[in-house]
């Protein structure tokens, strides 16, 4: 089968792809400017249906909903690095720190210490070859996406493409 086909099978709405998610899991969200943030909001459609989520990601530029007090015990969220959007709830013991070196983050995913449920992405559209970049997003993602039971994808036209090991192929991708 084609890439292209495959990929046409994996579109869904961010509220169909996220069902996925279920009480217990652990979610990861890419950082920074590369924060999927369509499916963030879709995450959030989640909360009446699921409890003891939990985020992790390090800094992201969006508002972090999660950290809500009105979703304490369906979402708690970790950090390894603090940004604006979640220090008060942290300060305020609604969100949890977990202090590391940023060259330690990947081998929390490979290691299984820190297991990666599902990996919410913004990515590039896919190339002639089926390969979508991470774009200004590459940090600890890839390893994140290699690592997750699930691998969703928020396609962005707008995201660049980057080059090194910053790739992945829709195959690797659920929805």
């Amino acid at each position: 089968m084609s890439w292209e086909i495959e990929y046409k099978k994996k579109l869904r709405t961010p509220q169909e792809a996220l069902r996925v998610v279920q009480s217990g899991m652990r979610v990861y969200i890419q950082p920074g400017c590369a924060e999927p943030e369509t499916l963030v909001e879709a995450l959030m459609d989640r909360a009446p249906h699921v409890e003891d989520v939990e985020i992790v990601h390090m800094m992201t530029m969006g508002t972090a909903p999660y950290v809500a007090p009105e979703m304490a015990g369906h979402f708690r969220h970790n950090a390894v690095f603090i940004g604006g959007n979640v220090r008060d709830a942290i300060n305020d013991g609604r969100a949890d720190y977990t202090p590391i070196y940023l060259s330690e983050i990947e081998e929390l995913f490979t290691s299984g210490a820190m297991p990666i449920d599902v990996a919410l992405l913004e990515l590039s559209p896919p190339d002639s070859h089926g390969f979508c970049s991470f774009g200004v997003g590459v940090d600890t993602s890839l390893t994140a996406a290699q690592c997750a039971r699930y691998v969703i994808a928020q396609i962005n036209d707008q995201m660049p493409r980057t080059y090194g090991d910053s790739f992945i192929h829709v195959s690797q991708i659920d929805a």
